[in-house]
């Protein structure tokens, strides 16, 4: 029978199995990355932000679209993390807006509201650039509204999501960087993998990827449950190396698919890049994999036996969750107490990471740290609890990472009880710059605007190693590289930390230079960095060089030219 409109539980499922199908595919869309950097983690930051919204509406059954909608909206607004998070946030509220009261939807509102879920993304950036997850998302609104047969659902949303997919692979030919690189817009592609697994579950496939989720929230007390409803006692999983693709057609994917679901449930059936993954509940494991052997070679093989797990778990959680329940009652008096506090006239919130940075800013006074930055980036609901654990008139914040900045912005759009300031801050160096260059008897405005003007001065540096072969700015990088990133890209590539840290001097000191200041990485030993600065002090005598513990991860050096 032919779908025509979209209800809640409906569009539940697409959420959930959007989430689902992120998971399987999180560590290709963090590989897309232009920069061959070993943080990549948009896949990360698109996962959790909508597995964020999927948590809001789990098991949504009864509930009209409308209700279904604005719960998942809300929860991926407050879990959006980075900037294609954000993004994503923002898609799902534009299209929010435009359900209204709605019980369900046909295809021409779902045209209509995908056309108001790109207006609002589009409005959410500064400065939107095409090639990237906005370009893709408006082909898939306007494949929707050049649609003439709306009533056919089904037909539509597979158009929508070709239309995605080919608008996907033109951005490169959008944006150079991306061309140079040899890759896709990593943004646009996750907002395509969620859609191919929202797609999947409008058309009745069942989706239940085992993936390991973002930890969003604790279940208190959990109720002990009987083991009598596992029907199929056996998590049977394994991958098939497929002796040769072009063999593997859609009708032996469907044999293959019967089979296991003859088996058991929950299966999950992923095809790709020569491989198949499988996922199915069975009490006849060894018959699955006979299954897959017929077709390849097997590997990443497992068998959880879910009864014994089950039992376990329960009694684990039991523990866990009385330690946790002190906990929180704990940490809800201790917040009790601050608000009941006067607030301050002014407090500063800093994304940071490391010890050693972390300890920089709290000497200059900053008030509330947020753990997190390039290596994972804070949703919209951290930087609200920070901005209420600030208890402050006005509250600036200091994201010290491009990538955290929109999440910034929309905690900040979200407040009302006080006044959020979100200094631009790209780097930790124009982060510790900016609260240095604070002063407390200028007006909010007047800091807002002096913080701003005195960040541009400052040059900022990170040293890193390459994780793939790339081009990026005419550079051939090789896996294993050390590179040099500044403010606008990449500023060299060597052997080694200490060649590369002096070619990026070389770039970054002029006539006007006054200070260097260098924040050592955790995995750069105490030797070395003396050895480092004394290089530096050697070459630039008549410039003041800091030298300081950073503890940052990934990052060998991060630095700055003042």
């Amino acid at each position: 029978m032919q779908t025509t409109t979209l209800n809640g539980a409906l569009y539940a499922g697409m959420i959930s199995s959007g989430a689902d199908h992120l998971g399987c595919y999180r560590k290709t869309v963090n590989d897309l990355n232009v920069f061959p950097i070993p943080d990549g983690d948009t896949g990360d930051n698109m996962l959790a932000t909508v597995y964020s919204g999927a948590d809001a509406v789990d098991r949504a059954e009864d509930e009209d679209l409308a209700t279904v909608a604005s719960r998942s909206a809300h929860g991926m607004l407050l879990g959006a993390r980075g900037n294609s998070g954000v993004i994503l946030s923002q898609l799902l509220r534009g299209f929010t807006k435009a359900i209204r009261d709605s019980k369900e939807i046909d295809g021409s509102m779902i045209a209509d509201s995908f056309q108001k879920a790109v207006e609002t993304a589009y409005k959410a950036v500064m400065k939107p650039k095409e090639g990237t997850i906005l370009t893709v998302a408006k082909a898939v609104a306007q494949a929707a509204a050049d649609y003439e047969n709306k009533e056919d659902l089904g037909a539509m949303l597979e158009t929508c999501v070709r239309e995605g997919d080919e608008a996907l692979a033109r951005t490169p030919d959008l944006l150079p960087v991306l061309k140079e690189a040899g890759v896709v817009d990593s943004g646009g592609q996750g907002l395509m993998v969620v859609l191919h697994g929202a797609l999947d579950a409008f058309n009745g496939l069942e989706i239940d990827l085992d993936f390991e989720a973002p930890e969003t929230h604790v279940n208190i007390a959990p109720q002990p449950i009987s083991t009598d409803h596992i029907e199929f006692g056996y998590c049977t999983e394994f991958i098939v190396k497929l002796d040769n693709e072009d063999a593997f057609t859609e009708d032996e994917e469907e044999s293959m698919k019967s089979y296991l679901l003859g088996l058991g449930d929950s299966l999950v059936f992923v095809v790709g890049d020569g491989m198949v993954k499988v996922h199915v509940h069975t009490n006849h494991p060894g018959q699955a994999f006979e299954k897959g052997l017929e077709y390849g070679q097997l590997t990443r093989m497992k068998v959880d036996n879910m009864r014994e797990e089950h039992q376990e778990k329960l009694f684990n959680a039991s523990v866990v969750a009385a330690a946790r329940e002190a906990e929180i009652k704990a940490k809800e008096e201790a917040e009790q107490s601050a608000k009941e506090a006067p607030r301050k006239e002014n407090a500063f919130i800093s994304v940071t990471i490391g010890d050693g940075l972390s300890n920089v800013f709290r000497e200059l006074g900053v008030d509330v740290l947020i753990e997190g930055g390039q290596t994972m980036n804070p949703s919209t609901e951290d930087m609200l609890a920070a901005i209420e654990k600030a208890h402050a008139e006005n509250v600036f914040i200091l994201p010290n990472n491009k990538n955290v900045i929109l999440a910034a912005n929309q905690a900040r759009d979200l407040v009302e009880d006080c006044n959020v300031h979100v200094i631009p801050t790209k780097t930790i160096p124009q982060g510790i710059t900016a609260v240095v260059n604070f002063v407390p008897e200028k007006s909010p405005e007047e800091n807002v605007e002096y913080m701003t003007e005195e960040i541009a001065n400052v040059k900022s540096g990170e040293v890193t190693y390459a994780v793939r072969d790339t081009k990026i700015d005419g550079i051939e990088i090789t896996s294993g590289d050390i590179m040099g990133i500044g403010d606008d890209g990449i500023l060299a590539v060597g052997g080694d930390v200490p060649s590369v840290v002096m070619e990026m001097l070389d770039k970054l000191v002029d006539e006007d230079s006054e200070l260097i200041s260098l924040y050592f990485g955790k995995d750069y030993d105490e030797e070395a960095c003396e050895e480092l600065a004394e290089i530096i002090r050697n070459k630039y005598p008549d410039l003041d060089v800091e030298e300081n513990p950073g503890g940052q991860p990934i990052y060998y050096v991060v630095l700055s030219v003042e």
